[in-house]
Order: structure tokens, then sequence, then C-alpha cells
């Protein structure tokens, strides 16, 4: 008789291990193409993105802007919020508080420092604080011998109540004057990131970190100490940006040896971020201008995924 109380009690054991074990890990990294809210601010070259500028920027598209962001993170999170999202291209914290309140029913946050990027946009990462605990920010410089380009920032922060992630949000700089010719300024971008990572892995060996953002360059194992997981992507005939004609993995995620095994990314690519590319055949991203001609999409660029399982 004593047999259907032991099952009993192996079943509330195993149901009590499926309510307390830890869901995965969502993080986002996101260009999200020139997030400028409709109105001056007099610390951004901003003038292209007010209602008499160059792309005729009105209230309307700023609101439309900031759903279709909305839409995207939802959809990628699904019934639960991603703990962590990285955005690239946000002119300021305006930009940054009116997304928070389309989404607030997942109580983000957001970290984000003004830096000296000549067109106005910066890097920032929005968290859900119900799960993420920061206990620490900074912008890092990227010095470029006097050229101006954007931070990097950095967030150590609280995941699970137990971890401690490390988090780099990048916007490295553009190709702008062709690929080799600007490669060392991403070279020297790295080499920021990579003192700032050495610092902690000399410290902590097997801290979890995570370096993410657009790269402007095809993936490359070239962090010390991470392991870049688009490497493998590269060459299956898409990838997060496409100019004329030609797909790239300029979003990618970096992430340290301890969280190799429990990680893997993906693109977010469904088929209301797409559109047929009618020039080069195929599909491209669906932007939000073309030139100056407003097309009414999200982004020149699909985001990107990552889940860790942290167990």
């Amino acid at each position: 008789m004593k047999t259907p109380r032991l099952i009993w009690i192996i079943l509330v054991i195993i149901e009590c291990g499926f309510l307390f074990a830890q869901a995965p890990v969502t993080i986002i990294s996101y260009n999200v193409e020139n997030l400028f809210d409709n109105q001056h601010d007099s610390l951004k070259n901003d003038s292209s993105f007010l209602p008499e500028g160059d792309h005729h920027w009105t209230f309307h598209k700023y609101q439309t802007k900031l759903d279709q962001i909305a839409q995207v993170i939802v959809n990628i999170a699904g019934w639960d919020s991603a703990p962590l999202v990285g955005l690239c291209e946000v002119e300021n914290a305006r930009c940054l508080r009116d997304l928070c309140y389309r989404l607030k029913r997942f109580h983000y946050r957001y970290v984000h420092y003004e830096s000296a990027d000549e067109r106005g946009i910066d890097v920032a990462l929005l968290y859900d604080s119900t799960k993420i605990q920061v206990l620490s920010s900074q912008p890092i410089v990227v010095d470029l011998n006097g050229d101006v380009t954007r931070d990097v920032l950095y967030v150590s922060a609280l995941i699970n109540k137990s971890d401690t992630l490390h988090t780099f949000m990048c916007h490295l700089p553009s190709q702008l004057g062709g690929a080799e010719a600007s490669a060392d300024k991403r070279f020297a971008a790295k080499r920021v990131i990579q003192h700032k990572v050495d610092s902690i892995l000399s410290i902590h060996p097997h801290a979890y970190v995570v370096v993410m953002g657009d790269m402007n360059s095809n993936p490359q194992d070239d962090i010390r100490g991470m392991i870049n997981m688009m490497m493998n992507w590269d060459g299956v005939g898409y990838g997060t940006q496409k100019h004329q004609g030609t797909w790239s993995f300029l979003d990618q995620f970096y992430v340290s040896s301890a969280l190799r095994s429990q990680a893997s990314a993906h693109i977010f690519s469904p088929e209301w971020l797409l559109e047929e590319d009618e020039k080069y055949l195929g599909y491209r991203p669906k932007r939000t201008f073309i030139g100056f001609r407003y097309h009414a999409g999200y982004s020149d660029h699909l985001p990107i995924v990552l889940r860790l399982d942290m167990q």
C-alpha cells in the first residue's frame, strides 16, 4: 500500500523541479536604423530627422517607428520578456522612455549614455527590472586618434538572482570609405573591448561575458577568450543586412568560453520583416527609409537572438 504514496512523492518532486528550473535567458541585439524623435536635441546632429528636415520626420512617423520596434521585441520574446535588449542607432533617452512605455507590461528600464558620435546615434540596453539587477555600467570611450565614434556600453548585471553577466553593447565604426580603409578603426574599437574583457577574465576565468551589436564587418574570432556565435552562419545565403544584393552578418554575438555550451544564436527573420528585392532578387529587410524616401519599414537590419540555458 506504500507504493502509490511513494509514486505521489516522486511526482511532486519532479513537478517542483520543473517549477523551479530556470528558463532560458533571451538576449536581443537590434540595429533599429535611426531611432530619432521628431524634436530638436541641441546635443545631436538631428536636423534631417525633424518635420522640416530631409526625412520629413513627423510625430506620426516617430510613433510608428516605436510601435514597430516594440512589435519586434514582443514577437521575439513571446508571452515572456527578453531580459536584455541591446539597441543600436538610438538618438537619446526620450526615445528609450517612449519605447519602454510601449513595453510597460515587461517592466523595462534602460541604460544609456550620450556619446560623441557625429551622427548623434548611441547604443543602449533595455533590461527587465524583474529579472535583471544592474550592478554597474559605464561608457567605454573608443579613441581613434582624434576621430569621434560611438562609445561601447558596458553593463554588469545580476541575472537569475545569482549569476553575474558582463555585457558589452557595440556599434563599431562603419565601412564608410571602404571596408579595408576603415578596418583600422574597427580594430581600434575591438582593442578597447579586448582590454576590458581581459581585465574581467584575468580575475574570473569562468565569468559570463557577452559582446554584442553591429560590428560592421563579417564574423571573425578576433576577441581573445570569446567565441563568435555567428561564425558558422557565414555562407548560408542570407544575413542580418543586405547591401547591393549581398548579405552580410554585421550583427553578432560573442560569448565567453563559460557560456559556449549553454548558448545558441539565430536571426529573427519573419516574413513581415522582409520584402522582395526587385533589383537584386530574393528578399531584403524592410527598412524605414530608402534614401530620403519614407518606406514605412522596420530597419535595414534584422535582429539577432541569443539564448542561454543557464542552469
